[in-house]
């Protein structure tokens, strides 16, 4: 894959670093924005050009949220790229270590995860002359702030990459707001500055989310999550149950003091239904159920269908393996509540989830499902009536989880 256009953001993006820019002075950039913008891959590009071009023998850094979703969202998109314009390539993967250069020298960057305040140990004591950190707003500050002191080399410099989060993320506040003290460059992108992507395209992803999601994601705003989570669902929404599916599958929120939520879900012709629901609120009925009469609920629920799996909240492993024993197929339920939210409301807004009238609990939370306007600048749900929620986005992202999209942007011709 060749790129055969570049957006002015993008060759902006290409040449801050060069003698002949007028962003030349500038110590760091930041890419903020839109997804599906094209400011991943061209930062990529650019950082390993720049270090190819200005450092012989150096050592640099890439971090990610996680060393997966790095190798994933950048590394296996620039290779090919870097080796069209004849830069030589070996990794170590047992070092988290890349070799990257043109025959006769080389750099060497090596690959760190930044997915909690731990991972600022994982940094020191390296010397860099230069890091690109991609999904920056997704790292504790710890862990930035340690990696950015590690350049030390003279000419080096910062790269920032990230969707945007809340008005009062550390990030926005210090490098975005603050930009004139940091002496950065930043560039916020919209769809409109990747010209690989159709009208067709950009049209998609603009139905896709909504919401805070929407104004992140789609519009590049950093706005406070606020109001109903789920804000566009509306009665007209609510599905009959189909007459007939081809599959089944369980979720389930496990509680003892707090509510137990089950939901049935089954397919029928490509989406899929919550047609039943188990809801136990031991408050409410003023006793509490065990473990074993929630398995006999599980099992009226399923009544004689065939289940594929059960989706059990990962926490509740006395639950879990009382079903293994029992003889059911379980699975834990991926858990990261923000993606599995954006996931969620992506498949109900565009009809792939559908929760029926027969299924009263989930209704009522969805109404009253709500970001946490204390939570400050984390984005967090108030954890009151977010029991079938649960459940539900457990299904969402164990069983329909976000399969990776192919990143639509361009490398550069090289002129020979």
């Amino acid at each position: 894959m060749s790129i055969r256009e570049l957006s002015p953001k993008q060759r902006r993006v290409l040449r801050w670093w060069r003698p002949d820019s007028p962003d030349y002075g500038k110590e760091a950039i930041i890419c903020d924005g839109a997804v599906r913008s094209g400011k991943t891959l061209v930062m990529g590009l650019s950082f390993f050009i720049w270090a190819s071009v200005c450092f012989r023998g150096k050592q640099f850094g890439l971090c990610g949220k996680t060393i997966v979703s790095l190798r994933r969202n950048v590394l296996q998109e620039v290779r090919p790229h870097l080796e069209e314009m004849g830069m030589t390539w070996k990794e170590k993967r047992s070092e988290n270590l890349l070799i990257v250069g043109f025959p006769g020298y080389e750099n060497r960057f090596y690959v760190f995860g930044g997915k909690d305040e731990g991972s600022a140990a994982l940094i020191q004591g390296v010397t860099l002359a230069g890091i690109l950190m991609d999904e920056v707003a997704l790292m504790p500050r710890s862990f930035v702030e340690q990696a950015c002191a590690r350049c030390s080399v003279a000419g080096s410099r910062l790269w920032f990459n990230c969707n945007p989060a809340g008005p009062e993320h550390w990030f926005y506040r210090e490098w975005i707001l603050d930009g004139a003290r940091r002496n950065r460059l930043r560039l916020c992108f919209t769809m409109e500055d990747n010209p690989s992507l159709t009208p067709r395209i950009r049209e998609r992803y603009r139905r896709l989310y909504t919401g805070v999601f929407y104004q992140r994601f789609i519009l590049g705003q950093w706005v406070q999550a606020e109001g109903r989570v789920y804000d566009f669902f509306h009665q007209e929404m609510v599905g009959i149950a189909p007459d007939s599916c081809d599959k089944w599958y369980i979720s389930c929120d496990y509680g003892t003091v707090n509510p137990m939520s089950m939901g049935l879900w089954g397919r029928s012709q490509g989406r899929w239904y919550r047609v039943k629901e188990f809801y136990f609120d031991s408050r409410r009925e003023q006793r509490q159920m065990t473990d074993g009469e929630y398995a006999e609920a599980l099992q009226k629920l399923a009544g004689d269908r065939r289940i594929t799996a059960v989706i059990v909240d990962p926490s509740a492993a006395s639950f879990l393996e009382l079903l293994r024993r029992r003889g059911w197929r379980v699975q834990k339920a991926k858990n990261d509540v923000l993606s599995g939210i954006r996931l969620t409301a992506d498949l109900l807004k565009n009809g792939k989830l559908v929760i029926c009238e027969s299924c009263p609990d989930c209704l009522r939370e969805m109404e009253e499902y709500v970001w946490d306007l204390s939570a400050g600048s984390r984005d967090q749900v108030c954890k009151e009536h977010d029991h079938a929620m649960d459940d539900m986005r457990y299904f969402a992202a164990t069983v329909l989880g976000e399969k990776p999209t192919g990143f639509a942007a361009c490398t550069v011709e090289r002129k020979r």
